[in-house]
């Protein structure tokens, strides 16, 4: 097992930073298209590195899937696309280098860092990390992403349709040689809500999401990140997976993604 997902090899005309995908990336689907979690959050490295100003924090956080993320050589960039006193909208791109095309975009707001808030954080959820089990992934799953991951599972199962609740923690960096941020690491976890919730059997059903759209209250603390995931399907070929995001201490993030919903 690799010891992260990516690898920095360097710049590109332009000053695109270039990575090398390693296999820890790869989806479900199998060996060759990566998870929508690790391109996520790469794209909100790509963010937080911009040139320094007041201290910020992303509030929203909005993925766009062009076409499947190739395990291969990438390339991502980023600006800040409306400067602001108090908010600035930024982002960031995720290019196909052996191709020479956009697979990803993202857009995310940034705030002021602040703790004058005029409530107090929310309770905590009353589970942990420790109730939870671990459960096999189901044998039509390639591993790469999924065993880059410790998966605590309180309610439901991956193999069992419908809602259900689980801890997350990845086991390896998202940059070889990096400690991930807060955000980097949730980023690095909430694209899995459509799976975590799936509705539908994975060897008979494609749920794939075409986007993915994180509202965040706070950076998390800790190193484990809680979905409580539904699915929701509707009587033609869309579907839309929801969670609530926590970390040991409260509420984190509220997430949605769009799902195309197709016989396989």
């Amino acid at each position: 097992m690799s010891t992260s997902f990516y690898v920095i090899q360097g710049t590109v005309d332009g000053g695109r930073e270039v990575v090398s995908s390693l296999p820890t990336t790869a989806g479900p689907w199998g060996p060759d298209s990566q998870h929508g979690s690790p391109p996520a959050a790469l794209m909100a490295r790509a963010i937080e590195r911009l040139e320094p100003g007041p201290e910020r924090v992303i509030g929203r956080f909005t993925m766009e899937l062009l076409g499947p993320v190739p395990v291969g050589p990438l390339s991502v960039e980023a600006e800040v696309t409306r400067p602001g006193r108090n908010v600035e909208l930024c982002e960031a791109s995720l290019y196909d280098e052996t191709r020479g095309r956009a697979v990803a975009r993202a857009a995310a707001w940034r705030f002021p860092v602040s703790n004058q808030g005029p409530r107090p954080e929310g309770a905590p959820p009353s589970h942990s990390p420790a109730d939870g089990e671990h459960h096999d992934r189901p044998g039509s799953w390639s591993g790469g992403y999924l065993d880059a991951v410790e998966w605590r599972w309180v309610k439901g199962a991956v193999i069992e349709p419908g809602p259900a609740v689980v801890w997350m923690r990845p086991d390896v960096d998202l940059v070889d040689g990096e400690t991930m941020s807060p955000v980097q690491r949730l980023l690095a976890c909430v694209d899995s809500a459509s799976g975590v919730s799936a509705q539908l059997d994975p060897a008979d059903w494609g749920f794939l999401n075409t986007e993915l759209t994180v509202h965040l209250l706070r950076p998390p603390v800790g190193a484990w990140i809680c979905l409580d995931a539904e699915t929701i399907l509707g009587s033609g070929s869309v579907g839309l997976a929801t969670s609530a995001v926590y970390d040991e201490q409260s509420l984190v993030a509220r997430t949605a993604q769009s799902l195309l919903v197709a016989r396989r």
